[in-house]
Formats: structure tokens, sequence, C-alpha cells
């Protein structure tokens, strides 16, 4: 169930996300949000850019010191099996269901016990993949003493994927402005694209013909250069094209 709440959460999110003008705002904003979601720790990285393979990758976490100094100094990334099931997968996954995407090897479960000493409780990933560009995840974490929020597991999946577009945008990995600006006809079938709808759904909800919507969203993905429906909803998100609270309100079609 959508709450006033959580829209109230997802909203502030996304403008403050959107206004950060560096990784270290949205450094702060990403660990107080995950604090407000039940939380303890957060962190957010690429794997690999796969345009720039040489390029250092992004990450940006609030870890206790001792974890972090431990995962960088065994250079742990390309090995942790948590990133590892993130690659099998385009949706968020608790920790708990690593052993669904990988078989778990003596070495993984070392890793895993790592955390687990250095104050890691359970976890939930959220993947980002962008074919043939960049690939990431954001993870949210409790510590030993924190009850694991399963409740807010919604909300942790669409603010793992907004979280990882802020980044890109302030790497400047995507483009702003007006190079994507929709038709207003596009914009709703976005709208109702993030609502849910196929676009057949979408065709006569707005009274046009189905193969005039699937043309305007194809459009529309070209001007945001994206080619994931759910990625387009982001990039319109993080335009104000479309909110929230827009997308989850009530209407008669639902």
């Amino acid at each position: 169930m959508i709450t006033m709440g959580r829209l109230r959460v997802l909203d502030a999110f996304t403008a403050e996300a959107t206004e950060a003008k560096t990784i270290d705002a949205l450094r702060e904003t990403l660990s107080r949000i995950s604090r407000e979601l039940g939380f303890d720790y957060f962190a957010l990285a690429e794997h690999i850019d796969l345009r720039n393979p040489q390029i250092a990758p992004l990450q940006i976490h609030n870890y206790p010191a001792g974890w972090a100094a431990y995962y960088i100094d065994r250079d742990l990334g390309p090995r942790d099996p948590i990133r590892r099931a993130s690659h099998r997968t385009h949706i968020g996954f608790n920790w708990t269901k690593i052993p669904d995407f990988l078989v778990l090897t003596a070495a993984d479960r070392a890793v895993l016990a790592a955390g687990h000493s250095h104050g890691l409780g359970d976890g939930f990933t959220v993947p980002s993949h962008i074919p043939g560009e960049v690939s990431g995840s954001c993870s949210f974490v409790t510590s030993h003493e924190t009850v694991f929020p399963l409740d807010q597991i919604w909300t942790a999946q669409l603010i793992g994927a907004l979280a990882f577009e802020g980044a890109q945008r302030l790497l400047g990995r995507v483009s702003r402005g007006s190079e994507s600006m929709i038709t207003e006809r596009q914009r709703d079938c976005v709208l109702w694209a993030a609502r849910g709808n196929t676009d057949a759904e979408i065709a006569e909800i707005l009274g046009i013909s189905h193969e005039t919507v699937i043309q305007h969203l194809k459009f529309a993905r070209e001007r945001y250069g994206v080619r994931k429906r759910t990625t387009l909803v982001i990039r319109a998100l993080f335009d104000g094209l479309i909110s929230f609270s827009e997308i989850f309100q009530r209407h008669k079609y639902w």
C-alpha cells in the first residue's frame, strides 16, 4: 500500500537528488534517507563503466570504517558475492536471497562473514544496469541491533534506482535540460507507463491508437538516450516531468 508518508519521502528524495550539486551532497542525502527508512548504512557503487573501463568507478557509502578499509585493502569488489548477485537480476533483492542467484563458494561465505563481523546485518541491494554503458548498485543495510524494515523494501527499490541516476548526472554521464524534453502527449504516455499500464491500455485511456503509443514511448526513449521503460521513467522523474505523487494518485481507470 502506498502511503502519503512514503510519497513524501520519495518526492523529497527526488527533489534533493535533483538539486544536489556534488557527490558529497548526494551522500549526505542518502545517509539521511537510509536512516528514515530504518537502515543504518548505505553503499552506492558503480561496478564498471564499459565505455571508459580505465576510469575508477564511483563508490560512496557510510559503512563502518573498519569494514570499508577491509573491503578496499583486499580489493573485494570483483569478488563480492553481493555485487555478483546484482549482475544476475534487474530487481532489488534481500541478501538472504543471494543463494538464489549464486552457488556460494567458501570464499563467498568468508566475505559475507567478514561483513557480519564488522557490524553489518541484513541488506537489500538494488541493481542498476545500462546496457553497453555502466552497471552498479545501491545497497541499504542494517546493523546487528536493527530490525530489518521489510515494509520499506518497495521504497528502497525506487530510491536506489534514483540514487544511481543522480550519481550518473553529477558525473556528467547523462544528458540534461532541453535535450531531453518531450511533448505533452509523450509525457502522458510516460506517466501512464510509470503507473504500470501496457501500451494497449494507454491507447485506450488516452483515446489514441496502439501504434501511436508505441511511437510516443519510442521517441521519448530516444530523446533521453535510454532503452528501457524503467530508465525512461526515472529520467522523467529527475527532469520534473512527472512526480511520484502524480504516479500514485487515484484515477478512474484504476
